[in-house]
């Protein structure tokens, strides 16, 4: 294999890692402002602990279902379509080998490689796998590293827990007068460190992301906050 094409295959490995990286820290950040969300709606309607814990529990585990199920959904679609793209470039191969290496040499070419260097690129991963070669450069796709929906969906769903008990047990554990004080001050603390990690994964701006984390999930905590003190009766 080339240098070129070993660099390539290197870069796409980091960003596989990212991309998983950054799905773990978007799972968590959705458990947290999720069950947070949850748990002080039910404590401004209802200062009664049992209800809270009841309220965010349920929270917890129908939203990690609910991610889980949805990422398995969403990632089996995607691996439906790329062994059909797959079984496509495999028919072209098979059918039109020399029109295949010709737009093979042609992507290196438009990635900055000489004509004589593209083709001597594309010459040498035809000879080692052309299919592996082909679906590389043209979808993007390792044939023999296709994301399983399986892990896709339990990693959702246990980022999402992780990230949905640290608002339950703050709110489980501090004292009834410091409950959604602490609550708050917590989450706060957490998605400024979901909002850094995303941004770090993603290699944006992170101060724009932990503002805005914190913002979105700040302010869905004080409405349902404010929902649950506007409809709830204390001590119910």
């Amino acid at each position: 294999m080339s240098i070129f094409a070993h660099y390539e295959s290197q870069t796409n490995i980091g960003n596989k890692k990212l991309n998983w990286l950054r799905a773990a820290v978007l799972g968590a950040n959705d458990g947290i402002v999720s069950v947070a969300s949850i748990v002080v709606g039910v404590a401004g309607a209802s200062g009664t602990l049992p209800f809270v814990l009841t309220a965010g529990i349920a929270g917890l585990f129908a939203g990690a279902l609910s991610m889980g199920v949805g990422e398995y959904v969403s990632v089996s679609t995607q691996r439906d379509t790329q062994k059909a793209l797959l079984e496509k470039e495999r028919l072209e191969l098979e059918n039109f080998p020399d029109e295949e290496f010709e737009e093979l040499a042609s992507i290196y070419k438009n990635k900055g490689l000489s004509s004589g260097t593209a083709h001597l690129v594309a010459r040498e991963l035809t000879a080692h796998d052309a299919f592996a070669a082909h679906v590389d450069a043209e979808l993007g796709i390792d044939p023999n590293d296709l994301t399983n929906p399986w892990h896709a969906a339990w990693a959702s769903a246990v980022s999402f827990i992780c990230g949905g008990v640290i608002p339950l047990l703050l709110i489980v554990f501090s004292g009834v007068s410091m409950r959604i004080i602490s609550t708050f001050a917590g989450v706060l603390i957490a998605l400024i460190m979901t909002g850094w990690l995303s941004a770090y994964a993603g290699g944006a701006n992170k101060t724009k992301a932990i503002i805005r984390v914190v913002t979105g999930g700040m302010l869905a905590m004080l409405i349902t906050f404010g929902v649950g003190k506007l409809f709830g009766v204390v001590g119910i």
